[in-house]
């Protein structure tokens, strides 16, 4: 354990080979107070008593014989691989939107039209703009999301870009590394 370094290592190395148990068990306790003091972030843990007397079963290999004052985890036992997670994978049209805006387009088409539908629109044209410039900057352009929208919604949907104003893209830095190149 790098954090305590080979100075604590070499103290616990040399209490494992005391002969006295009584004596092997104060030095423990001298170093576990070492420990905290080099690791004083540990107070804030509820356990942080338990973790350090770990740490020290740990660092001697578990070969240091004393009555721990917690029963001792053996570190790296419990934690075995996690099994993987199952991905879902599902068709997305155009990979710059991704598939929950395609879903809210879905669910756009069969919504009757009113307050909560114009709203769930400009919700989604708006992120739908923002897809199009975090994805590619110069295919960004408000009649490529109406007309996208459109065609998802197979006609159902038509955002007038009269009447309808896009909120103020949120601009980044390009992550291309590149920069643009003033007219």
């Amino acid at each position: 354990m790098p954090e305590y370094g080979r100075g604590v290592q070499d103290m616990i190395e040399q209490a494992v080979q005391i002969e006295d148990r009584e004596e092997r068990r104060r030095c423990a306790e001298t170093i576990f107070g070492i420990m905290l003091n080099m690791q004083p972030q540990l107070r804030e843990l509820p356990d942080y008593k338990h973790r350090i007397w770990d740490h020290i079963a740990y660092i001697s290999g578990y070969r240091l014989d004393i009555d721990y004052p917690f029963e001792i985890t053996r570190l790296g036992e419990d934690a075995g691989r996690p099994e993987p997670l199952p991905y879902p994978m599902k068709d997305i049209g155009q990979r710059q939107y991704g598939y929950l805006i395609e879903e809210s387009l879905r669910q756009l088409a069969e919504m009757p039209e009113g307050a909560e539908r114009d709203e769930l629109l400009a919700l989604t044209a708006n992120q739908m703009k923002q897809s199009l410039f975090v994805w590619n900057r110069d295919a960004m352009d408000d009649e490529k999301v109406a007309s996208d929208i459109a065609r998802y919604t197979k006609g159902k949907v038509i955002l007038d870009l009269e009447k309808f104003h896009f909120a103020p893209v949120q601009t980044l830095p390009r992550q291309d590394g590149k920069k643009r190149k003033k007219k």
